[in-house]
């Protein structure tokens, strides 16, 4: 963060300093909210959690080094206390960020938000110092973290924006009032939350409404919800997707044979291809809209595609390939699912397994749980069962409780997939399964909501040890 002294941001979140000998004293270090990550010169907030109080660590931070706690009472050491931690928090962003004059980038969507992200922050660093969200932290305490560890010398600053509500966007944006609004699509996460696809869509739309007139909103012009949106926002509109109409297209979008997708992109200085090394066709369209991000901020064409051909994935349990000395892979995607990122997903392994059957490789789908789809869970996961069978997947192992059933059930009514398609308990049956039945050349992606917990599962299927269990059975 940008030095401040403890006496400024009492004034910005106006707060009362506790036992603070020098108002003097400056923070030259991060916001933390987890005492185990304190260094000299940090600010620890304290948040009053459903397991855990902060404010009973806030001796340990301040004897790690912390200049202060950020708290909602006194602790017994230096502390500006607050009425809201939340809500101080952000006003210290808004502060940091409005001082900082840095180009700040929002994005949101239903689906793809993190991976997205990821390709954004890799393509903007090659223009200047770029902060950008650590893995999913886009919620009211994650967004103002990642945005006060921009200092002086950072040009742009990445922020994902989650919605749970009506309302919670334009709380974030206002946090951080960006200059280019990006919305990737309109689908069915958090579902059961919002009632309608078009609760959904009125909600991401926020993030184009806050955006200033000499702004720029970046939009799908694939997804009709996140294209009707142009009437929302009095900024510039720039459309990315493959629709004809888009101004940063991809065209002759193909696979290669490992399930890697190649397209050539136009932009309006230019076209170049592209070959991702990421997985899934999916990823042409968060290639796209973080190429339109690019060329909104001035990168060249051959730039963009370099930068895109180049991108890895920078957060966790998203897509991560691993092939394990046997020659069986893992596709570890368990970070969190919903029907759009679960189909995609499931078409990513059918090409990665197609590169393989010649030589007798099996595909192998195990999925859990997709979360928050209210009514229309048991459809969705129907569809999704349904779907690996289309897709000619080996095996699918349906892990969990009744939602699994349902995984199962649409794979077995789709097709004689009686003995292809099993329903086991948890992740270290599914585990138990995998260990005795797979063979070298076998791709096995695992995925499902984040509270299933299923990267366990694939942590254990890379581990070297074939005796150990999955940790927190």
């Amino acid at each position: 963060m940008i030095t401040l002294s403890l006496a400024e941001i009492a004034e910005i979140v106006g707060g009362q300093s506790y036992d603070i000998p020098d108002p003097a004293v400056t923070v030259t270090g991060s916001v933390v909210i987890d005492s185990r990550e304190v260094a000299p010169g940090s600010l620890f907030a304290a948040f009053a959690g459903e397991r855990v109080d902060g404010h009973d660590y806030a001796r340990r931070a301040v004897e790690a080094g912390a200049a202060a706690v950020l708290a909602a009472r006194p602790v017994g050491v230096p502390a500006i206390v607050v009425d809201d931690v939340v809500g101080a928090l952000g006003a210290l962003a808004r502060a940091v960020v409005e001082r900082l004059g840095t180009t700040v980038v929002g994005l949101t969507g239903s689906a793809g938000k993190t991976s997205t992200k990821d390709l954004i922050a890799q393509l903007l660093q090659r223009k200047g110092p770029t902060v950008w969200t650590p893995g999913s932290l886009n919620n009211e305490i994650g967004l103002p973290v990642t945005a006060l560890t921009a200092t002086a010398e950072t040009e742009h600053l990445v922020l994902e924006m989650g919605a749970r509500g009506v309302g919670h966007i334009h709380y974030l944006a206002d946090l951080t009032p960006p200059r280019i609004g990006l919305v990737l699509n309109v689908g069915s996460a958090h579902l059961g939350e919002f009632g309608s696809r078009e609760a959904i869509a009125q909600a991401k739309g926020e993030l184009v409404e806050v955006l200033p007139e000499d702004g720029c909103a970046v939009l799908n012009a694939d997804d009709p919800l996140v294209r009707a949106m142009v009437s929302r926002t009095q900024a510039r509109v720039l459309l990315f997707g493959e629709a004809a109409e888009a101004d940063v297209r991809g065209e002759k979008v193909r696979m290669t044979a490992d399930g890697r997708p190649s397209f050539e992109l136009h932009t309006p200085t230019g076209c170049s291809d592209v070959t991702m090394r990421l997985y899934g066709e999916h990823h042409v369209s968060n290639a796209l809209a973080a190429a339109a991000v690019a060329h909104e901020l001035g990168m060249s064409v051959t730039e963009i595609a370099e930068a895109l051909s180049e991108a890895g994935t920078l957060s966790r349990w998203r897509m991560e390939v691993t092939e394990r000395p046997d020659g069986v892979t893992v596709v570890n995607d368990a970070y969190n699912a919903n029907p759009e990122s679960m189909r995609a997903a499931l078409r990513a392994l059918a090409a990665m397994g197609r590169a393989r059957r010649a030589d007798g490789g099996r595909t192998w789908a195990v999925l859990g749980q997709m979360a928050e789809l209210g009514d229309a869970s048991l459809a969705e996961h129907d569809a999704v069962g349904r779907l690996a069978v289309r897709l000619n997947v080996s095996k699918l192992v349906a892990v969990g409780g009744r939602e699994a059933s349902w995984l199962q059930l649409g794979a077995y009514n789709e097709g004689s997939w009686g003995e292809e398609s099993v329903h086991v308990s948890d992740a270290q049956a599914a585990v138990d399964l995998l260990r005795s039945e797979l063979r070298p050349g076998d791709v096995v992606l695992v995925k499902a909501s984040r509270s299933v917990g299923l990267e366990k599962a694939a942590q254990a299927l890379l581990e070297n040890s074939t005796e150990g269990e999955v940790a927190g059975r």
